[in-house]
């Protein structure tokens, strides 16, 4: 990997912007993602981005990857926050801690949904920490497990708040820990991931995180219509581009087979896809 800067002038860590159970969860998290496999990261958050408005968009390939962004994060010195489920936020124990990190909250689907993308649009807009958002909605149900087509959000956000996107590339995190279940409705439903998880230390996956330039989206309006959409597939073609030499040996297929995936989805971004 090349490319690797740390910006530890510029780092986010150690202040007093950062909440205290926010700064122990990401130690915590570091110790876990180290433990699990070896973190790899190229690319850079530039220092005139730093302490300032910034949108960061990622692809989803497993339900470990946000632990491996936030590893990723924090060794060039940045804390993120998430755009999280209103569920997670209300969650028993782990919801008090979350709300307390400064995350920002999405309720999709609900009456207040307009309403709270504009409130989102504005806590961007004045926040002085990253946020990291997932434009797909979902883990990547394509074969190849290249990003799916996704939805205009991200980029609606970016355009409403006027703030920088960053697009970050990843891959080797679906090794870590199985896809599963959609939905968890007992026990049984979390042994798959269970045994993978437990297994990760032994196999020690390589995670490769590669922060991108800023996307150029200064040629769309928010207002003016299709400049959504045109956005969204702006950024979802740096994050695709970035992901290709992390995956140059596993062009087509992952090496790693998870046969709780589902595989039912296509990526109009992969290579060849004639995007």
């Amino acid at each position: 990997m090349v490319g690797l800067r740390h910006d530890r002038g510029s780092s986010e860590q150690g202040n007093g912007r950062v909440p205290l159970v926010w700064r122990t969860m990401l130690a915590v998290d570091q110790g876990l993602v180290n433990l699990a496999g070896r973190l790899r990261v190229s690319g850079h958050v530039p220092a005139s981005l730093r302490g300032r408005p910034l949108l960061m968009a990622a692809n989803h390939i497993g339900v470990f990857d946000a632990f491996v962004l936030m590893a990723a994060c924090r060794r060039i010195g940045l804390a993120p926050r998430f755009m999280l489920a209103g569920g997670l936020l209300d969650a028993p124990v782990l919801g008090p801690a979350l709300r307390a990190s400064g995350h920002l909250r999405v309720d999709r689907g609900s009456a207040s949904a307009v309403g709270q993308f504009t409130q989102a649009a504005e806590a961007l807009r004045t926040s002085g920490v990253p946020i990291i958002v997932y434009p797909e909605g979902r883990i990547s149900h394509d074969p190849g497990l290249w990003p799916e087509r996704g939805k205009t959000g991200a980029a609606r956000l970016a355009l409403s708040s006027g703030v920088p996107v960053v697009p970050i590339s990843q891959w080797g995190a679906h090794e870590a820990v199985y896809w599963g279940t959609e939905t968890v409705t007992g026990p049984a439903d979390l042994v798959p991931l269970a045994r993978s998880g437990f297994t990760a230390p032994w196999r020690r996956p390589p995670f490769r995180v590669h922060f991108g330039e800023p996307v150029d989206l200064s040629a769309f309006e928010p207002s003016r219509p299709g400049d959504a959409v045109k956005a969204h597939a702006r950024i979802m073609r740096a994050i695709t581009d970035g992901l290709v030499p992390l995956r140059a040996a596993e062009p087509d297929v992952p090496r790693f087979h998870d046969p709780t995936r589902p595989t039912d989805g296509n990526s109009p971004w992969r290579p060849g896809a004639g995007r």
